[in-house]
């Protein structure tokens, strides 16, 4: 069924009666051309691009509970491609550019909103970082605005400009940037890859990864032994677990990262704000909820909740950048996993299985590169050959040393995490 304004006005006249589920509810065959470990966001967009730019659709999405039940719908739905160094830089411009056409391209409201991100600045030195970053912004091709003062009170009046231990210098605005409704982007790219015939498995845990002589054969699962000729591990927070199946060891940790919610608001907050002293960033969603959220937990952990001194953190953070927020009613926090990379960069790369790809280290960007991931390793994938976006994503560089993305500026270790 194509969605249009004629479905929603026959339908409503008609008593709603005619809608039919967005996806089948396919039981497992015993092989496929290509079988996609991870049923969150990533692995959903893979096999929509598999399917749509390379014509593969004898693929399976497995996934161990249910289609956006992981990160794709535990985030602060941030989509942005503010990044300065290469290797990141075109690579979110690439998904940026996916997320502009990705309703169409869907036939989907995502609920993708371009309302704009602002990052803070509170120093001399912080300025001149903001500067350089928005001059490589412009130079990659995406849009950076350098505001002052009092070109962010004109268009952010509520916040406390008058802080006395961080006051706000200016912002650095990125007007393509906004948010999307995350659930929405998981349901969109499986309705799609399900209208395509790619078969997506839910409540199919993968429990093994088969391999003989080399090369990657299929995958064992809750339900059944499954063959298949190619197997993208996709599965954030559960990389390492999944690729250990497959005798891996990955630089890669698992983090939590918390996030919050008020009850709802008439409308307050038109962007996305970051705060460039306390890690803390603030929109408001389509409900009138304010959504904010901080940095990691720092700690290593699978459990998908946070502890209150991070919960503490970011309050205190909201409560200097904007003391409105004092007002509101707090009714909601999760925590997400996040597979961290020693450089805060991803990796989408080839393994040393034959047949046997990878997809993970999206680190706190997980959200935002959604399109972008899932069209680089479907690329990747299909031809065996990098996207020219993700050519930087090499898995080897945390070896080598050579060709890293140190955004976090720790290197190719995780002893600065």
């Amino acid at each position: 069924m194509r969605y249009s304004g004629w479905q929603v006005l026959a339908q409503g006249i008609t008593g709603n009666r005619g809608w039919r589920p967005a996806w089948r509810d396919p039981a497992p065959k015993g092989a496929y051309d290509i079988v996609i470990i991870g049923g969150g966001g990533h692995g959903l967009a893979t096999a929509h691009y598999l399917a749509k730019r390379h014509g593969l659709t004898n693929v399976a999405v497995l996934e161990k509970g249910y289609l956006g039940g992981g990160n794709v719908g535990r985030n602060t739905t941030i989509v942005r491609a503010n990044y300065g160094l290469p290797g990141n830089s075109e690579f979110y411009s690439h998904s940026l550019k996916l997320w502009e056409g990705l309703e169409q391209d869907l036939n989907y409201n995502v609920m993708h909103s371009q309302r704009g991100v602002i990052n803070l600045f509170h120093s001399d030195g912080q300025r001149d970082a903001a500067a350089r970053r928005g001059n490589m912004m412009i130079a990659q091709g995406d849009d950076a605005i350098l505001l002052d003062r009092d070109g962010c009170r004109e268009i952010l009046p509520y916040l406390d400009y008058d802080q006395t231990r961080f006051p706000i210098y200016g912002g650095l605005y990125h007007p393509r940037g906004g948010t999307a409704r995350h659930d929405a982007v998981a349901w969109g790219f499986a309705r799609a890859a399900d209208r395509r015939g790619v078969d997506l498995i839910q409540n199919c845990e993968v429990t093994g990864i088969d391999i003989e002589n080399g090369r990657v054969t299929g995958v064992q699962t809750t339900r059944g032994s499954i063959r298949a000729k190619k197997v993208g591990i996709v599965v954030a927070g559960r990389s390492s677990q999944v690729a250990a199946m497959a005798g891996m060891r990955l630089p890669i940790e698992s983090h939590i990262l918390q996030a919050f919610v008020t009850e709802g608001l008439k409308p307050v907050i038109d962007h996305v704000v970051t705060y460039g002293m306390g890690h803390f960033y603030i929109s408001q969603s389509d409900k009138g909820g304010l959504v904010f959220g901080g940095d990691l937990d720092f700690y290593a952990s699978y459990a998908a909740r946070g502890n209150l001194p991070m919960a503490e953190h970011v309050v205190e953070a909201a409560m200097t950048l904007m003391p409105v927020i004092g007002q509101a009613r707090m009714l909601r926090s999760w925590g997400g996993i996040m597979d961290m990379s020693p450089d805060g960069s991803p990796i989408i790369d080839r393994t040393h299985v034959e047949g046997l790809y990878l997809n993970c280290g999206w680190c706190y960007g997980g959200f935002k590169a959604v399109p972008g991931s899932g069209d680089c390793f479907a690329h990747l994938i299909a031809t065996d050959q990098p996207h020219p976006a993700a050519a930087r994503y090499r898995l080897d560089r945390f070896a080598t040393g050579h060709g890293l993305m140190d955004e976090e500026g720790t290197g190719s270790q995780h002893n600065l995490h």
